[in-house]
């Protein structure tokens, strides 16, 4: 096939799901959807540490592959999203891309920055999301109204609001916390590269001035925000620490799946030792 709109034609697909772990023959079904968002997300960590690293994010998919599959890192939403889309469209699932406002228990306004996508799988259509980081979904959720699942100790719903916009909420052991709002309109690859640019280069951007590292478990959500590491789990109970410098290419790859080489390392150090 060619490149298609999600660059499904470039991705070498045999590669992505032995590095997601996902065998047998894919097919675009539920079964196979729910096996690859599974598998993405148990894989690949969310990371913004191209940033730090003083390197541009790139979305074509040869980077992507390059970055995630072969050198076994990760990446924030457009990148992990856009590696799903292009896995999707190789497949021959049919889907579209979503912006979403987030909001992370606020009722602040902010603008659309974050990637999803809307997929049609078995007769009804599924939000997918491998790119939400600490609180992202482990596996699709179904886009009916009221909707609630539990995804390993981690419960999600959906509710709807004005004007079609809908809520992805995560359970929280005082109440339904919102995750983010989107809209029906339909977003293209295009449209991630220009949020992309604001997200990696803005200063007011979250991703820009400290390190950003999470991993969602089954389990348990372990995330390394500036110096703090911190494990949270379901019924609300939680540990942290502050981390040092001597530590963060240890529990980076020991925590986290991510190993740098000695030149990132020793870049990321002086980044991290500068006040993230």
């Amino acid at each position: 096939m060619t490149g298609g709109t999600w660059g499904g034609g470039e991705l070498d697909l045999a590669a992505y799901l032995e590095r997601i772990g996902v065998r047998g023959e894919v097919r675009p079904d539920l079964a196979t959807l729910r096996a690859v968002h599974r598998g993405h997300v148990a894989a690949f960590p969310f990371e913004n540490l191209e940033v730090l690293l003083g390197r541009p994010v790139l979305l074509e998919i040869k980077s992507l592959q390059d970055k995630m599959v072969a050198q076994s890192r990760g990446g924030y939403c457009y990148e992990q999203n856009l590696l799903l889309a292009a896995a999707l469209e190789r497949i021959g699932f049919s889907f579209s891309g979503l912006g979403a406002r987030v909001r992370m228990g606020s009722d602040f306004m902010r603008p659309v920055t974050h990637m999803a996508l809307k997929v049609e799988a078995d007769g009804a259509q599924w939000l997918c999301d491998v790119g939400f980081g600490g609180e992202g979904l482990l596996e699709p959720l179904s886009l009916e109204d009221g909707v609630r699942v539990r995804q390993g100790d981690w419960t999600f719903g959906i509710e709807v609001e004005q004007k079609d916009v809908r809520v992805l909420r995560s359970l929280h052991k005082d109440g339904w916390f919102d995750l983010y709002a989107f809209g029906p309109e339909d977003r293209f690859p295009v449209d991630y590269t220009v949020m992309n640019h604001y997200i990696s280069t803005h200063p007011r951007s979250p991703f820009v001035s400290r390190v950003v590292v999470q991993r969602t478990h089954p389990t348990e959500r372990r995330t390394l925000v500036g110096s703090v590491l911190s494990r949270v789990r379901a019924d609300g109970s939680s540990d942290e620490r502050e981390l040092g410098i001597a530590e963060l290419a240890h529990v980076l790859s020991g925590e986290f799946g991510i190993t740098l080489d000695d030149a990132d390392t020793e870049t990321l150090a002086r980044v991290y030792s500068s006040g993230t």
